[in-house]
């Protein structure tokens, strides 16, 4: 196949354009001057009935609505699908999380030996509960000498611990507070207290309402807030029936 230059490309394209150049004007000037006005006041109508047909027309316009709501219904319809896929992965995790850390644990607890019993941790079911027992599981309560706030997550009737934590905690002047009711207490992240948790005897508590607690496991214990005390999740409550 032959080698063509740009200018020669350019002159076969400019040879060829000019037959249909010649057709044109043969057609507008082998006419007379009424025959051209014709042509002209033609082609203006087509072209104005062309242009109001597909830009003034409210037909048009309607198509191009429903077009443009169509798609942004598709978009919107696509985002709540995704939203809501979202939503149920979320509640899906968070039921295999209690149940991992709340029925799993309660049912190794009747198989098992429990090597975490102390510090009000233990799965044994407190019932019937003691009238020496003042205060409930899910209670928000305040130390009454260090001030932090906290959530009641289990109770002893009287101090559960190894002895060299009490020794250490109760020095003989205290002695006695070791036979009195204890809670374990997950403390409010909102303090600013190092602790995570802590157990403390039943006359350093102060109960409080209309404080929710912040705190990393609290979803673990509780489903929720009800303004006076929070509610067991199903697990802890066959621990404590009757609180």
């Amino acid at each position: 196949m032959p080698h063509i230059s740009a200018a020669a490309a350019l002159q076969i394209c400019a040879v060829l354009s000019a037959f249909p150049a010649q057709y044109f004007i043969s057609q507008w000037y082998g006419t007379d001057s009424a025959q051209r006005i014709l042509l002209t006041e033609r082609l203006v109508i087509t072209s104005w009935s062309s242009f109001t047909k597909s830009c003034l027309s409210l037909d048009a316009w309607a198509d191009c609505l429903k077009l443009w709501l169509s798609k942004t219904r598709r978009q919107i319809i696509l985002k709540l699908s995704f939203y809501r896929t979202c939503l149920i992965v979320e509640l899906l995790i968070l039921h295999f999380r209690n149940w991992y850390y709340g029925e799993k644990k309660a049912k190794s607890g009747d198989t098992e030996a429990e090597t975490h019993s102390y510090f009000a941790e233990s799965t044994h079911v407190r019932s019937p509960k003691p009238e020496s027992i003042q205060f409930s599981v899910g209670q928000v309560i305040v130390h009454k000498r260090f001030g932090y706030s906290g959530v009641i997550i289990g109770w002893d009737v009287k101090a559960d611990t190894p002895e060299e934590w009490l020794r250490h905690k109760y020095p003989p002047a205290t002695q006695d507070l070791r036979d009195t009711p204890h809670y374990r207490i997950l403390i409010n992240k909102a303090n600013g207290f190092g602790k995570s948790t802590a157990y403390i005897p039943q006359e350093e508590i102060t109960i409080i309402m209309g404080l929710e607690v912040h705190h990393p496991d609290i979803k673990t214990y509780f489903s929720g807030y009800d303004g006076t005390k929070y509610i067991m999740q199903p697990w802890l409550k066959k621990i404590y029936p009757h609180d």
